[in-house]
């Protein structure tokens, strides 16, 4: 039985990065799973239908799409898509968006650490977790439990922040600890790839002092896992159940 195909959602922005960042993770789930067909495509353009109903075309039957987001859930045109599949022959499951993993916080030191050196900054004092922010005050909560895990493992203090619709920004971050007197404070982007938000969120944060903002995640392995993992829950939900 042919593995169901794995479709993956990257946010619609008419800003390019986000779409070339969903592409780069495709490329590298591609690389370290050949024997599945990996596919990218984006949230709440024209796009989801297109590409489910080419799938079909070429023969495909079960597709597990998986949101490259680490909060919030993918848009509803695309669940109407994937709703409206069935006329194609082909079951759609949309996983759960990757969330906040404490796996990714080892991703989030290596970044921090390559922009530490090229700024040239070897102490900190306190530490900001920059994340996209949600109108879901339970997703909010999960950035603030990742961020105190973060600062934990480095005994440093550290407040999580965001790029949109929830205070404090990194700008605010940045500056309430300047006023504690904390002078090297450094910003982790919890962001999956480069984009308008993590452009404001680095912007604010070195304009209030910050010395140091890390990119985002990228293309990781640690990614990868994630996405292949929610992969394998969608493909077993797609299972039928025996009557």
């Amino acid at each position: 039985m042919t593995a169901p195909t794995l479709l993956l959602l990257t946010p619609s922005t008419t800003d390019p990065r986000p779409t070339r960042a969903g592409c780069a993770v495709r490329d590298r789930v591609r690389a370290m799973r050949p024997d599945l067909r990996v596919e990218a495509t984006i949230v709440d353009g024209p796009s989801p239908a297109e590409m489910l109903a080419r799938l079909a075309a070429a023969g495909v039957e079960e597709v597990v799409a998986v949101p490259l987001l680490l909060s919030d859930s993918p848009a509803d045109q695309f669940l109407l898509a994937a709703a409206g599949a069935e006329h194609l022959g082909i079951r759609v499951e949309v996983t759960d968006v990757l969330g906040f993993r404490r796996g990714f916080l080892g991703v989030l030191d290596q970044r921090l650490r390559t922009a530490l050196a090229r700024a040239r900054v070897r102490e900190l004092d306190a530490l900001v977790l920059a994340a996209p922010g949600s109108s879901d005050p339970v997703a909010n909560a999960g950035v603030v439990r990742i961020a105190r895990a973060w600062g934990w493992h480095h005994r440093l203090p550290v407040l999580a922040a965001y790029a949109a619709t929830t205070p404090p920004s990194t700008g605010e971050a940045v500056r309430a600890f300047r006023a504690e007197g904390r002078r090297h404070i450094a910003v982790g982007s919890f962001f999956l790839g480069p984009g308008s938000l993590a452009d404001l969120a680095a912007e604010l944060a070195l304009e209030a002092g910050a010395v140091a903002v890390s990119e985002p995640l990228g293309a990781d392995g640690e990614v990868v896992r994630a996405v292949l993992e929610r992969y394998a829950v969608g493909a077993v939900d797609l299972v039928p159940l025996p009557a």
